[in-house]
């Protein structure tokens, strides 16, 4: 089921498989700054990543004694949210556990996640409940795929990503499986990323020491641009399909990151993991902001 927020400058769309976000267009000239999930580029829009971000070695991890598999980004993205409020500004989904869930993650969980329309703003609040009597270790992560070029007959080469903190960074190279290798190589210098698709063969690029807590999308042509801000987000990254030709920049938050190659641990021990006592909420958010 598809639910509508709207005000005099944005109108979005959710829906409650995955409680994702489907479009946000702008109410004056019909602008669209969502990717339409056209499959030929990417069937999704903007999934929630959870219980895991990226990829596990070998599809498994090991959790209370016992192998479990779960695919790359998890289960949240496919999953049936419930609608548990909906009014004129905000739309609140929940995912909580059952025994099919129970089969891949053997935590008892409640995720909320809250979209709420302000202006030319979206706000998105995840709260991540441990509904169990034992700690739960978990990540979560957006994965939203915004237009690039944002308008008709520009070219993905015309747009840039504009940070607002200058910086010097290295990115964390893939290994060919799609976990994470030791190797970084710089990519990021100075404010400004020039785009193309060349510099994604070799899939996303992730950073763990980024000092931006906003990244825009912008043209060299024109004026449209949206603003992804993220506070407190320890993980990044930013990808594009690696055949190349997407019309699409996915700009990502992360708490949490995909195995390490040589990663062979119990999820307590993953790298970046988070952990929740019985009883206890996490809260973490990020927004969009169309610069109009």
């Amino acid at each position: 089921m598809l639910h509508t927020l709207q005000n005099n400058i944005l109108k979005i769309t959710l829906d409650d498989k995955g409680a994702e976000l489907k479009s946000i267009t702008e109410v004056a000239d019909g602008t669209e700054y969502l990717h339409d999930g056209d499959p030929t580029w990417w069937k999704y829009t903007s999934p929630v990543l959870f219980p895991i971000v990226g990829k596990l070695v070998n599809g498994k991890y090991r959790a209370e004694g016992q192998e479990f598999e779960l695919p790359q980004h998890g289960f949240a993205r496919t999953s049936n949210f419930k609608c548990v409020r909906e009014d004129e500004e905000e739309v609140i989904f929940q995912l909580k556990w059952n025994e099919d869930t129970l089969e891949d993650y053997p935590y008892k969980f409640i995720l909320e996640i809250a979209y709420i329309l302000k202006e030319n703003r979206i706000e998105v609040v995840w709260t991540v409940k441990n509904d169990d009597d034992k700690e739960m270790y978990f990540s979560i992560g957006a994965h939203p795929a915004l237009r690039c070029p944002i308008v008709d007959g520009e070219n993905f080469e015309d747009c840039y990503l504009k940070f607002n903190v200058a910086e010097d960074s290295a990115r964390i190279l893939l290994s060919e499986s799609g976990v994470l290798s030791h190797k970084k190589i710089p990519t990021l210098n100075g404010k400004e990323f020039d785009l193309n698709y060349e510099i994604f063969k070799g899939d996303a690029l992730i950073f763990d020491d980024l000092k931006s807590d906003e990244i825009t999308v912008c043209s060299r042509k024109t004026s449209k641009s949206i603003t992804l801000m993220a506070k407190g987000f320890p993980f990044w990254g930013i990808w594009t399909p690696s055949k190349g030709g997407a019309p699409l920049i996915c700009i990502e938050p992360w708490h949490g990151h995909a195995d390490f190659e040589d990663f062979a641990g119990n999820i307590s021990e993953k790298d970046g993991i988070r952990k929740l006592a019985p009883e206890q909420t996490f809260d973490a958010g990020y927004s969009f902001i169309v610069n109009v």
